[in-house]
């Protein structure tokens, strides 16, 4: 099949990275991919040395000309079989040039947060295919006024070859971050903010270590509570068993250096890429027990399901996996359940299948 992706975000978030990886993983698996991206953003950089032929556009907004043209000019020449979009704002975009070339459009919902009375209703029908993230946010998109068999629902993808168990990273890692080979590391990757549950998870860390002398905590990431969480930090009974690389372009090879990966989030996610990157490297996680998160783990076999907020119940589950031998048969089991549900090859198959699938 042939497909064009259009995504002229300049961004670089959960939405980006799973453009990216969805056009690689149909480029891999023999698919013709061309997508219309803002050149030098990181969508762009990310994709430029791969086989997915880029065209340079942007849509600033629906009424973007240029945006229209880029994509029109590129859908003339390659013919796809499908448009695909990823961003809220080229939905409409989409759908008037895929009625205009009569070619069917494919859209994707990455937020929680409600489009507007008519969006919601309409989108979703005009399109000829809607798909949601999770089965968590298939339901927020239907109970916000989406109709139920318009919504179909596709995990994001994860490159499991870039998200691999690396003996030879853990080391280098290791070393970089001053840590013994028999401490036990818990991560917390991507944003930094109050709505991730970063504090509950700061609070039930201390109190962890308290109790586990080989426990350190690594927060990767930035955002706006970066700055205020290295001062917590730096007034907690034990900052330096605590580590702040910052934001890093490519968390992958961090992961590697993990014992365990906590997803705290008290806020609403649609889904969470990072325990799912997570389990691809043999890490087990504890995540929030709330919105789409669970969807993201085998609770009780890959990682465990948490209250959100719950400071005690936190530092029990970090505790918990704080047992070696607990900890190890978690492990052990990630990567095969990562592989089996959220693999690029396994999510492109079904993306063709679900696009291929005739029932409207």
């Amino acid at each position: 099949m042939k497909f064009l992706f259009i995504g002229t975000s300049r961004e670089n978030g959960g939405a980006e990275t799973h453009f990216v990886t969805l056009t690689q993983a149909l480029a891999g698996t023999g698919h013709t991919v061309e997508a219309v991206v803002h050149l030098g953003a990181p969508m762009a950089q990310a994709l430029a040395d791969t086989t997915v032929q880029l065209h340079a556009g942007r849509f600033r907004n629906v009424f973007d000309l240029r945006g229209y043209h880029a994509t029109i000019t590129a859908a003339r020449r390659l013919k796809p079989d499908w448009l695909v979009g990823d961003f809220g704002k080229e939905y409409w975009p989409l759908i008037l040039i895929g009625r205009l070339l009569g070619i069917p459009v494919a859209l994707f919902r990455h937020r929680l947060k409600p489009m507007k009375w008519l969006s919601a209703r309409l989108v979703a029908r005009c399109a000829q295919r809607f798909f949601a993230v999770s089965q968590y946010a298939r339901r927020d998109c239907i109970e916000h006024g989406m109709p139920a068999r318009r919504v179909q629902v596709l995990y994001n993808p994860v490159n499991m070859e870039l998200c691999r168990p690396d003996p030879v990273r853990r080391a280098t890692l290791q070393q970089q971050l001053g840590l013994d080979e028999n401490a036990i590391v818990l991560g917390c990757f991507g944003r930094l903010h109050a709505g991730k549950g970063i504090y509950t998870l700061l609070d039930a860390a201390n109190a962890a270590m308290a109790q586990e002398p080989r426990l350190h905590c690594l927060w990767l990431g930035s955002g706006t509570d970066t700055q205020q969480l290295r001062e917590s930090i730096a007034s907690s009974p034990f900052p330096a068993r605590h580590h702040q690389p910052g934001w890093v372009a490519d968390a992958s090879p961090y992961y590697n250096v993990l014992s365990m990966l906590a997803f705290p989030s008290i806020a609403t996610e649609a889904f969470g890429r990072t325990p799912v990157e997570a389990q691809a490297c043999n890490v087990p996680v504890l995540c929030s027990d709330a919105f789409g998160i669970p969807e993201t783990l085998q609770p009780g076999v890959t990682g465990l399901l948490l209250p959100p907020g719950d400071t005690e119940a936190w530092r029990d589950g970090i505790l918990s996996l704080c047992n070696d031998t607990k900890r190890r048969s978690m492990a052990a089991a990630t990567r095969d359940f990562a592989l089996r549900h959220f693999s690029t090859l396994v999510i492109a198959a079904e993306f063709v299948r679900q696009l291929g699938d005739l029932q409207n």
